[in-house]
């Protein structure tokens, strides 16, 4: 699979259409665009193993070169409820599970609030499986890079009912630049499947008065798993 993505599988596609010298200036200017549709055909066939090895050895984008590992979901694979955060942390980088650190304790209290058990009735993932450096938000470049490998996932869990944490999230699964204000409480479609958008976590360490806010997009997403065929 991963010859598949070799530069040289890249420029031979191209050398019909130009000199050499452009064939050269393609592939080392637009790697990411030429490669991203192919990584997805590639992706959209695989397995949980196969899935977790491309993780593993990802390089499609500069996040590579930052992580110590990286972080691809955990829960159980056919789990009602998918959660859908932004990207690694430090602690997340260190332990190659997402949501470990202070907004992981807060999401499994949140979780637990609502009867749900991470392990159990959950998975959780990310937009992307790289930490950003110095946790900053993925850029829309970044979020492209990673989406074959959370697409597929969400192909592979099919969850009942999907939770976008935070604006980066509702943006990538939404395809939307709106303000999480507006997305809230109502009920939209990522794919055929029912999808609510709410704070993540850790705007909520920083904003503890939208806790109750939170709690309310929690109760609604509960309700609308309940009432889901």
């Amino acid at each position: 699979m991963l010859k598949e993505l070799e530069l040289a599988s890249v420029v031979g596609l191209y050398e019909a259409r130009g000199t050499r010298h452009e064939t050269q200036e393609i592939a080392q200017g637009e790697q990411a665009i030429v490669l991203a549709p192919r990584a997805s055909r590639l992706v959209d066939a695989m397995d949980w193993d196969e899935l977790r090895e491309a993780v593993r050895e990802c390089k499609a984008c500069g996040l590579c070169q930052h992580r110590k590992q990286t972080v691809f979901g955990v829960g159980n694979e056919s789990a009602p409820w998918l959660f859908v955060g932004e990207g690694p942390g430090a602690d997340e980088d260190e332990q190659g599970d997402p949501f470990v650190g202070q907004a992981g304790k807060l999401l499994d209290g949140m979780l637990a609030a609502i009867g749900i058990a991470r392990g159990r009735e959950a998975y959780i993932a990310n937009v992307v499986k790289c930490r950003p450096p110095g946790n900053r938000t993925p850029t829309a470049e970044e979020a492209a890079a990673c989406a074959p490998f959370l697409d597929r996932q969400i192909e592979l869990i099919r969850p009942r009912l999907v939770v976008a944490l935070g604006k980066t999230a509702a943006t990538r699964l939404l395809g939307t630049e709106a303000s999480l204000a507006s997305l809230r409480g109502r009920v939209h479609q990522y794919k055929g499947t029912p999808l609510i958008v709410t704070y993540h976590p850790a705007y909520l360490l920083r904003s503890l008065p939208e806790k109750a806010k939170a709690w309310e997009d929690l109760t609604f997403a509960r309700k609308t798993l309940a009432s889901a065929p």
